[in-house]
């Protein structure tokens, strides 16, 4: 069953929740791939220092997520679903990325508004504090499935018709071109985990306890200059980051 992976009661975080999350690494890290099963509840309640009533609330949640699937008579099968990797580099591209592991990808815009910029989007793009900057909220699917849902930052005026731009294309990339910007780069990425949050697990179609992987990344156009600040989220088991030199 490998290492006993313990739960804390004191925490904040409810039992079921950890539990989740240590089961969903697991099958992650490949643990159970030799019976492609969740080990029993009881087995899961001795592991943990739970009652089964815990285990099966955490079995439910990853069950929402399209992770496990019940089976009547066997236990809990795993569900085989492969990854969307998606790498990170000097010119990250959504489409490129995603690319020929996904026969359709959409862009969706959900919301795009002026905004006077935080302390944190003011220093990515080298603003004042308060400057107006563009918000763009967006989701992203692959073959229909959600995987990512990103806020993005652009200095104004000089991208005030990148909400419309993404609008009618879909794309980050294409926008910028009808903005007049035909080439840009990644100058910084930061990632990290967390769990997600309640508009996430909406747009996401997660359940509450899902870990979504997030990057905080800023683009600059070919002289250095800021025109994008982005903080995109993606559910951990439906999209691995791969860091690339390219």
């Amino acid at each position: 069953m490998g290492p006993v992976r313990t739960v804390q009661r004191q925490n904040g975080v409810a039992l079921w929740r950890q539990i989740a999350d240590r089961i969903r690494v697991s099958i992650a890290e490949g643990r159970y791939d030799e019976t492609g099963m969740v080990p029993p509840e009881a087995a899961l309640a001795e592991q943990f220092g739970v009652n089964r009533h815990t285990v099966r609330a955490a079995l439910a949640a990853l069950g929402q997520e399209g992770i496990v699937r019940p089976v009547q008579g066997r236990g809990t099968l795993i569900e085989r679903r492969e990854r969307f990797s998606f790498p990170i580099s000097r010119r990250t591209r959504f489409t490129e990325g995603i690319g020929e592991q996904a026969r359709e990808i959409e862009g969706i815009l959900l919301f795009s508004e002026v905004e006077a910029a935080t302390i944190e989007v003011a220093k990515s793009l080298e603003l004042e504090r308060l400057a107006p900057v563009l918000r763009i909220e967006a989701l992203r699917k692959a073959d229909g499935r959600a995987v990512s849902t990103s806020t993005s930052w652009f200095p104004m005026p000089r991208f005030e018709n990148m909400g419309d731009a993404y609008k009618q294309t879909g794309s980050i990339t294409r926008a910028f071109g009808l903005c007049g910007l035909e080439d840009y780069v990644r100058a910084k990425t930061e990632i990290s985990a967390a769990h997600a949050e309640q508009s996430d697990l909406a747009a996401l179609g997660l359940a509450p306890g899902a870990i979504v992987l997030m990057t905080k990344a800023l683009n600059t156009d070919l002289d250095g200059v800021p025109v994008q600040y982005a903080v995109t989220r993606f559910p951990a088991d439906r999209v691995q980051l791969t860091v690339t030199n390219g």
